[in-house]
């Protein structure tokens, strides 16, 4: 078997090469990969080199929002696991450490997570991963959506940490892939109200489809929300999301911006604002898939391009050249490079 794979060099220099098939270890599953989504990270990370001290040093396979099949059983796994549909969960803690043994294994140290420097990610024909992290996918889901199942667990992981419930109004700064699929989980968690903004009318437009409410990022909103999901990093969205939140509100930071940005102590302190960070997630995908397979959360408005593997680097560029874009996914190799 060959290993066609997305390999990065270095800024702007992706290469696709064949490397060696992996071979499932112990306790390991080897996946025939067949649909990987490309994250503003992965285009990050082939337009600079790095993100912030994670810097491609040596050539790195990019990708880690996948879905495939698995063709082969490490030692110690059940056989019967051959051929079965699985997505992918990109980030295999140790297990062992606090953070792990207290359920928060995405805050590990030791975190191995595909497509973070040095550790190869899954746009490849065949990748290795412990079995525990390639989940089962529900029937009658398509790989494609299942794939998903790893921007939407960063909706879902915001959704839990902001304890969206029923009859909350939620309102969701960027309506990018990631904030598209937070309003969505955000619905299915009970929210009476689901609001977007944005500047960018085709992803207003997008939202809307969903049957969200959708404002420009610059026009005033009306009325207040009990949670905000910032998914876009930018400091005026940051402010006017804040200033929207009504007294004892929660706000989840899920966009990355700039490194430092600027908060109204007297606002936070007089209506006893809650502001937490996210990062990356953890024991979501069982519940992400779920809400996949039940059609609350659709993949359909979202994902707008597709791309065979020997063509990632265009699925990595293709913001700069279509404005009427939203998420990319990358299929299996239809042509030797």
């Amino acid at each position: 078997m060959e290993n066609p794979s997305a390999v990065l060099h270095a800024a702007g220099e992706l290469r696709i090469e064949e490397r060696p098939v992996p071979v499932a270890g112990p306790g390991q599953v080897l996946v025939r990969v067949e649909a990987t989504g490309i994250c503003g990270s992965d285009v990050h990370y082939y337009e600079h080199g790095r993100i912030g001290d994670f810097v491609v040093n040596a050539p790195m396979v990019v990708g880690h929002e996948s879905a495939g099949t698995v063709v082969a059983a490490g030692e110690g796994v059940d056989p019967a696991r051959m051929g079965q549909a699985v997505a992918l969960e990109p980030g295999v803690p140790c297990r062992r450490c606090h953070e792990c043994r207290h359920g928060r294994y995405n805050l590990c140290p030791d975190v191995q997570f595909f497509a973070t420097p040095p550790v190869d990610g899954s746009i490849a024909a065949f990748v290795a991963i412990d079995a525990d992290f390639a989940h089962p996918v529900p029937a009658g889901l398509e790989l494609e959506q299942a794939a998903m199942a790893e921007p939407v667990s960063v909706g879902v992981w915001a959704a839990r940490k902001a304890g969206i419930g029923p009859g909350d109004r939620v309102l969701v700064t960027g309506a990018g892939p990631v904030g598209l699929f937070a309003a969505q989980v955000a619905r299915a968690f009970g929210a009476s109200h689901v609001a977007l903004t944005d500047m960018n009318a085709f992803r207003l437009a997008t939202a809307r489809e969903l049957g969200f409410a959708a404002h420009r990022a610059d026009e005033a909103l009306a009325g207040e929300f009990d949670v905000l999901i910032e998914c876009s990093g930018a400091q005026a969205a940051l402010t006017a999301g804040i200033n929207a939140l009504a007294p004892a509100g929660r706000a989840v930071l899920v966009g990355m911006g700039a490194d430092t940005v600027q908060l109204s102590v007297p606002l936070v302190q007089g209506r006893e604002l809650s502001i937490t960070g996210i990062f990356r997630y953890a024991n979501t995908y069982p519940t992400a898939l779920e809400l996949l397979a039940s059609g609350q959360v659709r993949t359909d408005a979202v994902i707008t391009h597709r791309f065979a593997l020997e063509d990632t680097e265009e699925a990595l560029t293709l913001a700069r050249r279509e404005p009427e874009s939203l998420k990319a996914v990358v299929g299996p190799v239809t042509a030797r490079p």
